[in-house]
């Protein structure tokens, strides 16, 4: 297997416009994340920008980035952009999909989306879980809920509170694609239930993909809004 990790980055945010380059601790966010793909050391990594400004502070921070129109409309379109233009002969097989908004990302979750593509023949896509924060989150709409069987193929993945009150897995969203699933994901129109549940991975489910997922210990911080951002900031304080 051959895997690149690509790192899908646009200014145009809607709750925190201008993230990717949003200072953490005297780094640029994107500069963070790809970093922590780098210290994972499982292929080339190039960051897909939507924007000039980050082609910049990336290559200024040493690292490699490749242009994208910025009206893509998502991040896996985004990274199949960029990845027809940086491998128009398909020497890389697998695609990690790292979002540019987890600075603090454990090299080890790229690791694994990249093991369980190699070790599990069946796997179209590798994502990640994990433990619930807190009780709260098994009814929070804004935690997105796996369902997981035992040996790791992924049944379902949900907003709604499951029944029963039992401690729930998060889903974490970092993707592993074979590169004919990224494809064919990014061919499809969006589907009934992604449509519904407001989340982009029950397309692949319904077009027949089969998504495997490996557990870490925690979610790492995403950030989404100013408060995610301050508190990113102050977990920055706590490494020096």
């Amino acid at each position: 297997m051959n895997p690149i990790v690509l790192i899908p980055a646009r200014m145009a945010a809607t709750r925190l416009p201008g993230k990717p380059l949003a200072d953490i601790g005297g780094v640029p966010m994107v500069v963070r994340v790809m970093r922590q793909a780098l210290a994972a050391g499982v292929g080339p990594v190039v960051v897909a920008a939507g924007d000039p400004e980050i082609v910049e502070a990336v290559e200024a921070a040493g690292g490699q980035a490749m242009a994208t129109d910025p009206d893509l409309p998502s991040g896996s379109d985004r990274i199949l952009a960029a990845l027809d233009r940086l491998d128009p002969d398909g020497r890389h097989d697998a695609v990690i999909n790292l979002q540019g908004d987890m600075p603090f990302a454990d090299p080890a979750i790229v690791r694994a989306t990249t093991r369980l593509l190699a070790e599990q023949p069946s796997c179209d896509i590798a994502t990640i879980v994990a433990p619930e924060d807190t009780p709260e989150d098994r009814a929070n709409p804004d935690v997105v809920k796996a369902v997981i069987a035992g040996d790791g193929r992924a049944l379902y993945f949900t907003r709604s509170t499951l029944y029963g009150d039992q401690p729930v897995l998060r889903h974490v969203g970092i993707y592993g694609y074979r590169r004919a699933a990224l494809r064919a994901f990014n061919a499809a129109a969006p589907s009934p239930l992604e449509r519904r549940e407001k989340l982009e991975q029950l397309r692949a489910m319904e077009l027949g993909l089969s998504i495997w997922a490996a557990p870490a210990a925690a979610a790492p911080i995403s950030v989404d809004s100013p408060a995610d951002l301050e508190r990113a900031r102050q977990y920055a304080r706590t490494l020096t």
